[in-house]
């Protein structure tokens, strides 16, 4: 009885997955791809904009919700960081030597 509902189970799953799936393929094109030629001035720019307010002090300026985001962030960027060298030394703590 359950193995003859399996069929219509998946395909209605299957149906309610592929639009969620076309809109994350959208963004994941845009997001996720590397930055262009044409893009690298305005990563100097922003790289500038980060240094300039990092020795002026604005950073003091910043609302709770603001600077909650950038450590969140920040947090975000360590994990990953760490995520990549434990798969490129292929174990969680120290190096096979």
């Amino acid at each position: 009885m359950a193995v003859a509902k399996l069929p219509a189970l998946i395909n209605s799953a299957l149906a309610q997955a592929r639009p969620k799936f076309s809109i994350f393929m959208k963004y994941a094109r845009v997001e996720l791809a590397p930055p262009k030629l044409s893009e690298m001035s305005q990563i100097k720019a922003g790289i500038g904009k980060l240094l300039t307010s990092a020795k002026s002090g604005a950073w003091k300026q910043q609302t709770v919700k603001q600077a909650t985001l950038n450590t969140l962030v920040g947090a975000e960027v360590l994990f990953w960081f760490y995520v990549g060298e434990c798969i490129g030394k292929r174990h969680l703590v120290g190096y096979d030597v």
